[in-house]
């Protein structure tokens, strides 16, 4: 199977606003996993978040929680608090999230309510995964904003990162 066969594209409509080629979603990706390599570096979970308007990074983050003693210090909403102080808006429509760790419910939630019109995330969580893996919170109709997501994209680096950073703290 190639690598795009194994991108797996979701879409809640079927007229999606924002049109962007794979060839972006990886270069953007590739961004975040150096976030994400930062992070590990650092002694965090290596997940590694960027926000795009525009085809220019808006915020960038990677997970803080045991350098900040904060439970909700992931990578997304580090970039999500980033990206409203940046616009001047809780709203952050027209933005793409790219993340090398499908997001989690908490982080899901978050996206939702920032009116985040599309992720693309690298590597799939098969313990927290709110974003097609366990449950599908961006999906969800019953809730009042829809995500267009995208999976899998640079999935097998992101999960080498993590894989090495947990075989390293056993």
């Amino acid at each position: 199977m190639s690598a795009q066969e194994s991108i797996k594209i979701q879409t809640p409509s079927e007229s999606s606003a924002i049109n962007h080629t794979l060839e972006k979603d990886i270069l953007w990706m590739k961004k975040a996993l150096l976030l994400a390599k930062q992070a590990g570096e650092e002694g965090e979970v290596p997940v590694g978040a960027i926000i795009v308007k525009n085809n220019t990074d808006l915020a960038a983050a990677y997970n803080l929680r045991e350098q900040t003693g904060n439970p909700i210090a992931h990578a997304e909403m580090l970039a999500m608090q980033q990206a409203s102080k940046e616009v001047g808006n809780w709203r952050l429509t027209d933005t793409i999230l790219y993340v090398t760790l499908e997001p989690c419910p908490m982080c899901a939630g978050a996206i939702v309510q920032a009116r985040i019109p599309r992720i693309v995330y690298a590597t799939a969580d098969p313990k927290a995964g709110a974003a097609g893996t366990l449950y599908n919170i961006l999906q969800d109709e019953r809730l009042n904003h829809q995500v267009d997501v995208v999976s899998g994209v640079c999935a097998e680096e992101s999960s080498a990162v993590l894989k090495s950073f947990f075989k390293d703290r056993r």
